[in-house]
């Protein structure tokens, strides 16, 4: 049986996505940037940009760029189509929201009386429909079925809108077969609770930032293994912010997640940025993980079967709904 992974062209075989950047952004904008007086949005700029950064990556033996920015954080479904097509690389958009700083009017405030946050419900049908039918070019129509479902809690603790978000993504992804990308708060094993007290099996929740210095020093990491969700250590390459720990740790961190067994829950990604509108670059190439971490990590001794399993067997395996 062949099983398939929604891109934005389409429908492709799940082992055809080769090495996957399983946590990128394209374009990424802070919402309402994309309105400002003062930054440009130039699409033919935008394109060229991307277009170099993701043929860079296909020839690096790159195959699959995940962009998990979600709803309203700059996702633009036909830009993507004309990226995909253009340079060979598999195209695998979100749907999802968060943390709640980040959300519009519409989702905090309902129009009831009192105001109150959106129920996972009416979240998880938002979702739902973005995996069914296609997601939403604004005003317009709908492309292309998203692939992953992804959310943030606020850093300094879920609120009752996060959750409210959490359990919706869960509901969405238990409804559609794809798998959930949290970003933690302030508890990562506490808000992966979260998603499993929704009835979804754990091996469809992929926990990012297991790499913050606060993740790392609670002991996170394995603590999500143990229940069975992914580690997505998600920061490679950024080694000047006291936020995260180093590339060095990172390695020691597989490296003890290998050991005790967690190899096949285990995700790379930089958290790279294409383009970005609003907030400060972050220009990593899509392929860091591939070129610069991957030769690292065999220096200290793992495998060349571990890594393609961490770079190809992990990330089709979490994005193969089911």
């Amino acid at each position: 049986m062949t099983h398939l992974v929604s891109t934005v062209l389409g429908p492709v075989p799940a082992d055809d996505l080769g090495v996957v950047a399983v946590h990128e952004a394209l374009l990424s904008v802070v919402p309402g940037a994309e309105h400002a007086y003062d930054i440009a949005y130039d699409r033919a700029a935008i394109f060229e940009t991307l277009e170099k950064k993701l043929t860079d990556f296909r020839n690096a033996g790159g195959g699959t760029i995940v962009d998990s920015t979600g709803m309203f954080a700059g996702r633009d479904v036909r830009l993507y189509e004309a990226l995909s097509r253009t340079t060979g690389v598999h195209v695998v958009a979100s749907t999802g929201m968060g943390p709640e700083e980040m959300l519009g009017g519409y989702f905090l405030t309902p129009q009831t009386n009192p105001p109150t946050p959106w129920p996972a419900e009416r979240f998880a049908g938002l979702f739902g429909d973005e995996v069914r039918d296609g997601m939403v070019v604004p005003r317009v129509e709908r492309r292309g079925a998203a692939g992953l479902i992804a959310t943030a809690a606020t850093r300094t603790g879920m609120t009752a809108t996060d959750e409210s978000l959490f359990r919706g993504a869960a509901r969405a992804a238990s409804a559609t077969g794809v798998a959930v990308s949290i970003r933690f708060g302030a508890d990562a094993v506490d808000d992966l609770d979260v998603v499993l007290g929704e009835g979804l099996p754990a091996d469809r929740v992929v926990v990012g930032g297991l790499d913050r210095t606060d993740a790392v020093a609670a002991g996170a990491p394995l603590a999500v293994a143990r229940r069975g969700a992914y580690v997505a250590l998600d920061h490679v390459g950024l080694n000047d912010d006291p936020g995260h720990v180093t590339d060095a740790a990172r390695v020691d961190l597989v490296r003890e997640l290998l050991a005790a067994g967690f190899g096949d829950r285990v995700l790379l990604s930089s958290n790279a940025v294409g383009v970005a509108l609003g907030h400060r670059p972050y220009d990593l190439p899509y392929e860091h993980v591939l070129t610069a971490f991957a030769p690292l990590l065999r220096s200290h001794g793992v495998t060349d079967n571990d890594v393609r399993r961490l770079l190809v067997d992990n990330p089709r395996d979490l994005l193969t709904p089911r």
